[in-house]
């Protein structure tokens, strides 16, 4: 017996000194991480919560204000090593992980958080440290992530270049002269440089899935009541959403799992109560394309010569759906032309100075304005936001205004022009590129042919993957990156993840950008 004994000790100690020789050996690479590979290394001992937050860290410290310069972030967590030395005690204690058990997430700027500045991006906002997170923000807490960062954005996610009086222009990783989508731009050029495993974006007309077709990466804007809005800061209570945007379909289901859900500070969300799914990782399903009907909405692809890169990477993306089972059906429908949809049925400037009166109020002496007046008249926003500012300004109530009212209408009429199209062809999903167009370069303040708001005035629910990527230049030496969008009819978020995951199986399109190579380890 004493003899069988030591026979057990000595292996379990050649197993240690075996794992401890690998964890030495092979440190955790944290390049295009995700969820499910870093809580593996942590269940099996050879990652801790605090080395994982710091090699993020010395990322952003090489890369962001050094180097390329991205300029993503705007503040870091200055207590996150000591949070994840807190859930490394915590496993260590219980054995057991939460959903997002120190997972290393950025957020946008306009996600209010108690324990760090929450200012929009706006140099009049400077200071702004709100008594609460918002609910998303408490909801992704209860999760267990460790939030590492708020992301510079598009000031006041009024626009789609990602500049911001705070913060500055933002930089496209992929190539460095040219902008990163936005107005959710920060969270995209952060974990397109793997600064982060997972971040949000908020999403008015295009803001999650801009950043997302520009960075390669995967941005969800939900069904319109699906994930609260309260504590955030808002542009339009019609046209607002938040989402997660991620790496991967599998990283992003996981954060909608964590964001979804009722909550009485919004409720808009009361709509979702019997349309949330246990979890949406049962969707990860790589067969789901086949048999599967796609309409390729040929309204939303452009026929210039600067649309040409765009429609080269669809061609190949929609034969891809095709090659995996998908029948693809050609569909028109010239009501839904984007520049139409903005010129006539956009109700942001109506609404934004009732919603962002009601924030400033609402956040009392946390914040330094509390009118859009006060905005305004300390002259400190970015000189692109003037004339959408000063618009919003001159309604003493957008809300009665007779052309509000009529776009209101217009929009119950193309909610239904939408669900019938997919009806009369018996679809599943539509497919389109979310920009007909490359980014634009710096310096421009017009992101130029974006699809976004298609969902953005019906609420229904898409799903931007990578694509693909344009052909090289000097300035981007992989290409720069192409969404495809996938949308839906409302709470079809497992059929969206389907069929993005099925996509995404078939033909991965993730490349990290050569700007921001791995740190040579020390």
């Amino acid at each position: 017996m004493q003899q069988k004994t030591m026979k057990v000790w000595t292996a379990l100690l050649a197993g240690l000194l075996s794992f401890s020789s690998y964890a030495a050996d092979k440190p955790f690479n944290i390049m295009e991480a995700s969820i499910g590979e870093i809580h593996h290394a942590m269940r099996a001992g050879s990652l801790t919560c605090h080395s994982l937050a710091q090699q993020y860290l010395d990322r952003i410290q090489a890369y962001d204000k050094q180097g390329p310069s991205l300029n993503a972030i705007l503040y870091l967590n200055p207590k996150a090593l000591e949070q994840a030395d807190a859930l490394d005690r915590q496993f260590r204690r219980s054995g057991k992980m939460a959903p997002l058990h120190c997972i290393p997430t950025v957020l946008k700027d306009n996600y209010n958080t108690a324990d760090m500045p929450t200012t929009a991006g706006s140099a009049s906002l400077a200071g702004a440290r709100p008594a609460q997170d918002a609910s998303a923000v408490g909801r992704l807490r209860e999760n267990g992530v460790l939030i590492l960062a708020k992301t510079n954005m598009q000031e006041f996610a009024l626009g789609g270049v990602s500049v911001s009086s705070l913060g500055g222009q933002i930089k496209n990783p992929y190539d460095l002269q040219l902008t990163p989508g936005g107005s959710s731009g920060g969270t995209g050029v952060a974990l397109a440089a793997n600064f982060a495993t997972v971040g949000t974006g908020t999403d008015t007309v295009n803001s999650i899935r801009s950043p997302a077709s520009a960075n390669n990466l995967v941005g969800i804007r939900p069904t319109h009541g699906l994930i609260s809005r309260a504590g955030i800061v808002p542009v339009s209570f019609t046209m607002d959403d938040a989402g997660p945007l991620t790496r991967s379909v599998t990283d992003a289901a996981h954060m909608l799992d964590a964001m979804a859900g009722y909550d009485p500070a919004d409720p808009l969300t009361a709509l979702s109560v019997g349309h949330i799914p246990k979890t949406y990782t049962a969707y990860l399903n790589k067969g789901a394309l086949r048999g599967a009907r796609i309409g390729v909405l040929q309204t939303l692809f452009g026929n210039k010569p600067e649309n040409q890169e765009v429609n080269r990477v669809m061609a190949n993306a929609i034969d891809i759906l095709k090659k995996q089972g998908a029948v693809i059906v050609q569909v028109t429908a010239p009501e839904m032309d984007t520049d139409k949809l903005n010129a006539n049925l956009d109700v942001q400037k109506y609404e934004y100075k009732g919603v962002i009166n009601a924030y400033l109020k609402a956040e009392g002496d946390t914040v330094p304005a509390h009118s859009l007046d006060d905005i305004i008249a300390s002259n400190k926003p970015h000189q692109s936001l003037q004339k959408f500012l000063l618009s919003a300004q001159s309604y003493e109530n957008g809300l009665s205004d007779p052309d509000y009212k009529d776009r209101m209408v217009k929009m119950d009429a193309l909610k239904i022009s939408l669900a019938n199209l997919m009806a009369e062809n018996h679809l599943d999903a539509l497919v389109y590129p979310h920009q007909k167009r490359l980014p634009v370069p710096i310096g421009e303040y017009n992101q130029a042919e974006r699809n976004g708001i298609l969902t953005a005035v019906t609420g229904f629910p898409s799903i931007a993957v990578p694509a693909g990527f344009s052909s090289p230049t000097v300035d981007a030496p992989i290409g720069v990156p192409v969404g495809m969008e996938i949308i839906g009819l409302p709470w079809s978020e497992p059929k969206l993840i389907r069929y993005a995951y099925s996509f995404e199986q078939a033909a991965p399109m993730r490349k990290v950008p050569e700007s921001t190579p791995p740190l040579t380890r020390r």
